[in-house]
């Protein structure tokens, strides 16, 4: 087994003269089985990271797509410890995407933050992107995460300022997630306009690796971001493939399909 870091691949893609392309998906949805199968299809598919989501009670930061998602996975019973088993099983696979968890922080907490991180580690995890969880309150996880050489992917918002995202840029490892625009997770039409200033104003704040997320779904958008940053998040168009799709082998066209247009998307920019 072979543990890529988000900083690997991230770098990686750009020696390559491109974006990294980072996908999420909510691990039991549709099933155990079949979303670590929906992952390999992505890592197959051009993807660099795939983002494994923890399904949570209350998705305050997700929108109707992933929010439907997520009930059925929990409807089908998943916990924490199957998205470690999830990374686990895809990183033994032909797997040279980093693979992350995308998690509120009660679950993490439930769970225990060092044995959390020690878990992730174990299994071939790269890191730990919690969208609810500030710095501030994160001594108890950035220690953990630390310990056991786990990235602690922190979020930054168009509304954060210059002391903020320097907060932010000393507290986080890996790359900060840039929110393109504030709201809750789902397609657009556009990606905010803001989203180019506050890749610009992380980089001066002294991140190395600036990722822009929240409402991509096509090739053109994964360009346009992928023109000023370092990495394009890509979840709703992902797990909406999945849901219109007619069964197992149409959700992994679907997901291909996708994943190739974003992918000449990133490379085009």
């Amino acid at each position: 087994m072979t543990r890529f870091r988000s900083a690997d691949v991230i770098d990686r893609a750009r020696a390559e003269g491109r974006s990294a392309l980072i996908a999420y998906l909510p691990v039991g949805f549709p099933t155990l089985d079949r979303s670590i199968d929906a992952a390999h299809v992505l890592t197959q598919s051009g993807v660099d990271a795939i983002e494994f989501g923890v399904p949570y009670t209350d998705p305050v930061m997700d929108g109707p797509v992933i929010q439907q998602a997520a009930d059925i996975a929990l409807k089908n019973g998943t916990r924490p410890r199957d998205v470690i088993a999830a990374i686990d099983e895809l990183s033994g696979r032909d797997c040279d995407a980093a693979l992350l968890v995308m998690s509120y922080y009660n679950p993490i907490l439930a769970y225990g933050p060092d044995a959390f991180a020690r878990d992730l580690a174990a299994a071939g995890g790269a890191g730990v992107i919690t969208p609810d969880l500030v710095p501030d309150e994160g001594a108890e996880w950035i220690d953990a995460a630390a310990k056991h050489e786990v990235d602690r992917v922190f979020l930054v918002a168009p509304s954060s300022d210059a002391q903020r995202l320097e907060y932010v840029v000393r507290s986080a490892s890996g790359f900060i997630y840039a929110a393109s625009t504030m709201g809750v997770t789902g397609m657009r039409a556009s990606v905010g306009s803001r989203a180019r200033d506050l890749v610009d104003r992380t980089r001066r704040a002294g991140a190395e690796r600036v990722c822009v997320g929240l409402g991509v779904s096509t090739g053109a958008q994964a360009a346009d971001i992928a023109s000023y940053a370092d990495g394009v998040i890509v979840g709703s168009a992902f797990v909406r493939a999945i849901l219109e799709a007619d069964d197992r082998a149409d959700a992994h066209r679907r997901l291909e399909a996708l994943a190739t247009e974003l992918r000449r998307g990133v490379e085009g920019a």
